[in-house]
């Protein structure tokens, strides 16, 4: 398909194919740095659903594609890698203008995470147990046992609008890798990268083993979690929406993976050295205006240099460039909508009214240019509490709360008190104290000296409300396999069975 960057239409993806919806009926996505449209997308149906989990249904079923060698899988998640290497000025973008992210972190990490997350996989995937051979048991009998990993089936993605292109690997690769089929539902507001990059991949990969369902939440994705013909859901999104995806996956108890909201703590010791931890903090909260999951919304300082701390907090803050993301000179771009932008605004006000005081940003702003953007200036509340409001939701935008501790362990039990625990850092010179500290963070993922820093090769997931399963990693794989115990008995003689005295023992 030919994408014209001035007018852009994109179809459905199905079977290997550009297909128009079932309903005929398009919807808009709009640039939220200018407020301009930036492309008309197909608004899917359940019907279009239900034509997109049949082509990936059939190319499970009926083709070799689940039973291909780790060799052949593997060759082809590098193909798939080199794939987007060759396609990432038009992959960046494409999200740049739907989801606001700047050009110069798309380019610089997020291409970067998704070749490298396809090589990572391709390679765990030769090294993968597939097959594993227990010991002979001494009880009940002699008998040969292993276990089978086989892949799930068809698998459905239901991805956010944050961080579209990355997430829907996580999903994407993994299921690839273990030889399932996947059936993505994008976010309505960012869309056009997934789109894209399942036509990259399709490239590699037979017809129906990767298509996109573009549409509501509503319609498209609930008619995808309730499919019967889907196997495993797995989402990324709020807290929220994923109980309403959990409740609706249990219908028919699917397989889910649930990579949900965060407010996570980042505890600054006494004994940090400022130069790193300050700026650190800073991008751990700020990078994409905020719109992370594990963004480091709470700041954990000690009285001894909570006034130094915040002294070079808003100094540095005062530095950002905020702009057009796709100025390579831009710091932080728009959040992703008016919606958007009118919710962070408002917990700003309930900041406010609660008690915190506004020492920097709090305020919509016009950037020259990007009259018509979504833009709010980097914010920063200190004299928070930890039971405020802004201290204990999810904001999802430029939004940092400074908050004071007296010792390490009032630090921590505020830390871990939240209905969330995905993510935490801890900033010290002392990495044997930072260990002290991780091992009673209750996170899924927790940063020394560093923020925002996940690996391909290392699980990424919540505690508690934040989600369950995990994604990346070793781990990402036993996600998207079932576990199949194979026995074959050893024992020629009916009377040496242990199971025939048990049954028949009265007719001896």
């Amino acid at each position: 398909m030919t994408v014209n960057v001035d007018v852009q239409s994109f179809p459905l993806f199905i079977n290997g194919k550009w297909e128009h919806s079932s309903s005929q009926e398009m919807f808009d996505v709009f640039n939220p740095a200018t407020g301009q449209l930036a492309a008309r997308v197909a608004k899917g149906t359940e019907a279009d659903v239900d034509r997109a989990v049949q082509a990936a249904r059939l190319a499970f079923d009926q083709t070799e594609w689940k039973n291909m060698r780790p060799k052949d899988r593997s060759n082809i998640l590098y193909a798939i890698s080199y794939q987007i290497a060759a396609h990432a000025e038009e992959l960046a973008y494409l999200e740049a203008i739907s989801s606001g992210g700047t050009v110069r972190r798309i380019g610089n990490s997020d291409i970067l995470q998704m070749v490298d997350l396809f090589q990572t996989l391709a390679k765990f995937t030769l090294e993968y147990p597939f097959s594993e051979t227990l010991p002979v048991p001494p009880f009940p009998g002699p008998a040969h046992n292993f276990i089978w990993r086989e892949p799930i089936g068809v698998c459905a993605a239901i991805t956010p609008w944050n961080y579209p292109m990355v997430i829907a690997c996580w999903k994407i690769a993994p299921a690839l890798a273990m030889g399932n089929t996947i059936v993505v539902k994008p976010a309505s507001y960012t869309p056009l990268s997934t789109l894209k990059l399942a036509e990259i991949i399709s490239n590699v990969v037979p017809p129906g083993v990767i298509n996109v369902v573009t549409g509501s939440g509503v319609e498209v994705g609930e008619a995808l979690v309730r499919h019967p013909k889907v196997d495993k859901v797995a989402f990324t999104g709020s807290t929220e929406v994923g109980r309403r995806i959990m409740g609706l996956a249990a219908g028919t108890i699917k397989n889910t993976t649930l990579e949900l909201g965060g407010k996570s703590p980042n505890i600054i010791l006494e004994d940090a050295d400022l130069s790193i931890a300050l700026p650190g903090s800073l991008f751990g909260v700020f990078l994409h205006s905020g719109q992370f999951c594990e963004s480091g919304t709470r700041l954990f300082v000690p009285d001894s240099i909570y006034d130094q701390a915040v002294q070079g907090l808003v100094a540095l803050t005062s530095k950002l460039k905020l702009g057009n993301p796709l100025d390579t000179k831009t710091d932080m771009g728009p959040v992703i909508s008016k919606k958007q932008k009118d919710t962070i605004l408002s917990y700003i006000e309930t900041g406010k009214q609660e008690g915190a005081t506004l020492v920097c940003g709090g305020k919509e702003v016009q950037v020259p240019g990007c009259e018509e953007g979504h833009f709010i200036e980097p914010t920063i509340f200190t004299n928070v509490t930890n039971d405020m409001k802004i201290a204990q939701e999810e904001i999802f935008g430029p939004v940092l709360c400074v908050i004071r501790y007296s010792n390490v362990e009032e630090a921590i039990c505020m830390a871990n008190d939240t209905i969330y625990g995905l993510a935490a850092g801890v900033w010290t010179r002392d990495v044997n104290k930072a260990y002290d500290v991780v091992r009673k963070l209750q996170a899924g993922v927790v940063w020394i000296n560093d923020w925002h820093m996940l690996r391909n090769d290392a699980p990424f997931g919540g505690y508690k409300q934040s989600g369950i399963g995990r994604e990346m990693g070793k781990h990402s794989l036993d996600a998207y396999t079932q576990v199949k115990h194979v026995h074959t008995s050893m024992v020629p003689e009916l009377e040496r069975r242990n199971w025939y005295g048990i049954l028949f023992g009265q007719n001896e």
